[in-house]
């Protein structure tokens, strides 16, 4: 069933784009997550982060989107313990779901940063939460707090990656989300991180020529929009063949902006991915993406909480877990290669 949001509340969300005292105060920090964790151990240390997704994204806005898709992989999986970020040949970044995942090199010179002034002291998990806060912002996405004092895991495997296919049915993305403790308001705007980025042709092929095996295309597709995407994604009948990158908003584009332009577009029938679309299939769902399409500051408010609500899945907190001297390995593993 669709979350409500009343009016005084989203007018209240709108306050999280300062990023201050009050606006922290609109949103309910689950148990043991406080705000400003570090103020004692490491005043600056939000500081500290946001210049240096500050001077990556100058160069590089490729990525806000790919930050959001590293949260959403390391969240959805274990929990937010950043096991996404753990090196070995059996890890979750070597899953098949996880190929093309970036932005480690951003999170390694974080954490670089934070070892040489605050040392044993910022999480990997807390760090790659705060990066995408900043990067998403600074591609258009409000900004929000977020509570910190999330520890490490201290184990990944490939073998507990089980993200969702791209073409997965409405009903199943839902009871997904929902077992993530994620309601349908969070699902649709948190789908909203496709406004912006960049898929493999793989992903998509179903939906451009053997659609639930018919040998037909995705009937819910526009005629032009279809064949456009055959153009950029031509049929894979030969080992080796390429895999090109299509862009999964291309209103947006190489622009990387957060924008309603998705939603617009699934109201067209021009979703690149196959779970986009089906947000026509229900109405609270249809719903949702009218809204959103109309209104860029309903977008923006519900973006706002609903990332961090997904940021808050599973923490480990106390005692549990680690801080890592280094985001590629547990301590552990670190002081052996050391």
């Amino acid at each position: 069933m669709r979350r409500v949001i009343p009016l005084l509340f989203l007018t209240l969300a709108l306050s999280l784009c300062t990023v201050d005292v009050e606006a922290a105060e609109g949103l309910q920090p689950p148990v043991k997550l406080e705000w400003h964790f570090y103020y004692n151990t490491c005043r600056e240390a939000e500081i500290y982060v946001r210049h240096q997704v500050e001077l990556f994204y100058k160069n590089d806005p490729t990525i806000a989107p790919k930050l959001l898709r590293l949260l959403y992989s390391d969240c959805f999986v274990t929990g937010c313990d950043a096991s996404i970020l753990l090196d070995g040949p059996n890890s979750e970044k070597t899953a098949p779901q996880n190929r093309g995942l970036g932005a480690f090199v951003l999170i390694d010179r974080i954490k670089t940063v934070l070892e040489s002034r605050c040392p044993g002291v910022v999480s990997c998990a807390d760090i790659l939460n705060l990066a995408t806060r900043d990067a998403v912002h600074m591609a258009g996405a409000p900004s929000y707090p977020v509570f910190t004092g999330r520890r490490d895991g201290m184990t990944s495997t490939a073998a507990s990656v089980d993200l969702p296919s791209p073409s997965i049915s409405l009903e199943a993305a839902l009871a997904y989300f929902g077992s993530k403790g994620l309601d349908v308001l969070d699902m649709v705007t948190l789908l909203g991180a496709h406004s912006l980025g960049k898929t493999h042709c793989s992903f998509i092929e179903d939906r451009l020529y053997n659609f639930n095996n018919t040998g037909k295309p995705d009937p819910s597709m526009k005629p032009s929009f279809l064949a456009e995407m055959r153009k950029q994604c031509p049929p894979r009948l030969k080992k080796g063949q390429s895999d090109p990158l299509v862009f999964l908003n291309p209103a947006s584009g190489s622009k990387y902006r957060f924008s309603s332009t998705y939603y617009s577009r699934v109201l067209t029938n021009e979703a690149v991915l196959g779970v986009d679309q089906q947000l026509l299939f229900s109405d609270d769902t249809k719903g949702i993406t009218q809204e959103f399409a109309a209104g860029f500051e309903d977008l923006r408010k519900s973006f706002a909480l609903s990332i961090s609500r997904m940021g808050n899945i599973k923490v480990l907190t106390g005692k549990d877990g680690e801080i890592r001297k280094n985001c590629r390995f547990t301590n552990k593993n670190y002081r052996s290669k050391n």
